[in-house]
């Protein structure tokens, strides 16, 4: 049992973790429910891209507080131990999951003529979008400050991302500190597994 809990906390600390999906705002790539694996080396020991899936801790003001005032001592340490290990996933009170669109020192816009978001002056084609859905119902213009970054949810119309926490410091970009890792799989249910590899084929990459 000793051995099983100091494996799992190496492999969350340093390599894996997992999380649950707690909204639709990622959908149709994500589901209510999914469970998702991240890798804890996307940002850190390789580059964070355009396009990749992260799971990034609240900066503030994204979430509202989580109440376990009716948690009993015992499950309250129960959570807590845990999540610890990572033996139970994080849940959807200090975690929030989005897309990279826009990287640090890059302006993101909406929208050209043909309603794409641009990225310095250039169309973003963004084909992870449910056919009819817009990339932003709303217009605005931002430059992502250094060590930040733009996300978005896939299901544009119900995602309370950067958009929505302008008035932010950052803008509504979110700290690339803030950054628990990428998901890579989905791993639960079984019948919605699959693999979350970046859309892009040669995708922008953060310098180090």
């Amino acid at each position: 049992m000793v051995s099983a809990l100091v494996l799992s906390l190496v492999l969350k600390t340093f390599f894996f973790q997992s999380f649950w999906i707690p909204s639709g705002s990622m959908e149709p790539t994500l589901q209510l429910n999914d469970r998702i694996l991240v890798t804890k080396w996307r940002p850190g020991v390789l580059d964070l891209r355009r396009g990749d899936i992260v799971v990034f801790k609240d900066p503030g003001g994204w979430l509202e507080p989580v109440d376990n005032s009716d948690d009993t001592p015992l499950e309250a340490a129960g959570k807590t131990v845990l999540t610890f290990t990572g033996l139970l996933p994080e849940d959807a009170g200090e975690h929030l999951v989005k897309r990279v669109v826009g990287l640090p020192g890059e302006t993101i816009e909406c929208c050209d003529a043909d309603g794409r978001l641009l990225v310095d002056g250039e169309p973003l084609h963004e084909d992870y979008l449910v056919d009819g859905i817009v990339p932003s119902e709303t217009d605005f213009t931002t430059t992502v400050p250094a060590n930040y970054v733009w996300v978005m949810g896939d299901n544009r119309p119900h995602s309370a991302d950067s958009r929505a926490h302008q008035g932010n410091p950052g803008g509504g970009s979110v700290p690339i500190s803030s950054i628990v890792g990428t998901a890579f799989v989905t791993v639960w249910p079984l019948q919605q597994w699959q693999t979350l590899g970046n859309p892009y084929e040669n995708p922008d990459a953060v310098e180090d």
